[in-house]
């Protein structure tokens, strides 16, 4: 794999100082986040997102921006209107972040939404990428949902590719240990790895189911599995133990 320059979102979040720990080693990174951070794996950019030319600046001279989009908790927390602020993250600076990437002449952006997508779904159906998500009014399951509408208007006008990872409910093999057995978990170390693929793999738009594989997971992964060379390790010892 040739060496990227990659901008990477949301630099605060647990998700992406694994992500960033591992593509160090390979890629030059960028990493920016709406609050101060110290000891990044790569230059940091404080950065709103906002519709303005510090947000081209941010993307400049970048080959794929990896959007985490994790919304911070403490910033949700302070906020008047939580709700409001995680629809405008995902929305309004998802927005502002391709639309300058587009501009800047960015080839590729990574998404992060959820498989919580279709938790309303039966926990006994086999969910593919085909089937309709059913989002509920969490803020959190919304936003993301709007956010992947906003990530897909991009890719269908051919302003950037644009690379959807619809991620499980992320664990470590530490906690699983020891916490309560959830169908749709994503050990940290298997994201990190579909993360990795999706580097490799571009097209104007397209979704993929990302969760560990083990007796009794809820969703197939065929699709990641051919596409991003997906391969998770993690099997938690409840599906051992089954």
């Amino acid at each position: 794999m040739k060496n990227m320059k990659i901008l990477i979102t949301s630099a605060g979040s647990e998700l992406a100082r694994n992500v960033a720990s591992v593509l160090k080693e390979e890629h030059t990174l960028r990493l920016t986040e709406l609050y101060p951070i110290e000891n990044a794996d790569g230059t940091f950019v404080q950065s709103g997102l906002g519709h303005d030319e510090s947000t081209n600046e941010l993307v400049r001279d970048t080959d794929v921006i990896i959007h985490i989009a994790e919304t911070p908790p403490d910033l949700l927390a302070e906020a008047e209107q939580p709700d409001n602020f995680a629809i405008d993250y995902q929305t309004r600076c998802t927005y502002n972040l391709l639309m300058a990437a587009s501009a800047e002449g960015v080839k590729h952006a990574i998404y992060a939404s959820t498989l919580r997508l279709f938790e309303q779904h039966g926990e006994d159906w086999t969910v593919t990428e085909s089937w309709r998500p059913r989002p509920s009014v969490d803020s959190f399951v919304l936003s993301k949902h709007l956010g992947e509408f906003t990530c897909r208007e991009f890719g269908r006008e051919g302003k950037i590719n644009v690379t959807c990872l619809r991620l499980g409910n992320l664990i470590t093999t530490d906690a699983a240990a020891t916490a309560e057995y959830d169908s749709m978990w994503l050990e940290m170390n298997d994201a990190v790895a579909a993360f990795q693929g999706a580097l490799e793999s571009s097209a104007p738009w397209r979704i993929f189911h990302i969760q560990s594989e083990f007796t009794g997971s809820r969703f197939s992964i065929g699709k990641a599995k051919g596409h991003l060379k997906f391969e998770p390790q993690f099997v938690p010892s409840q599906a051992k133990e089954a």
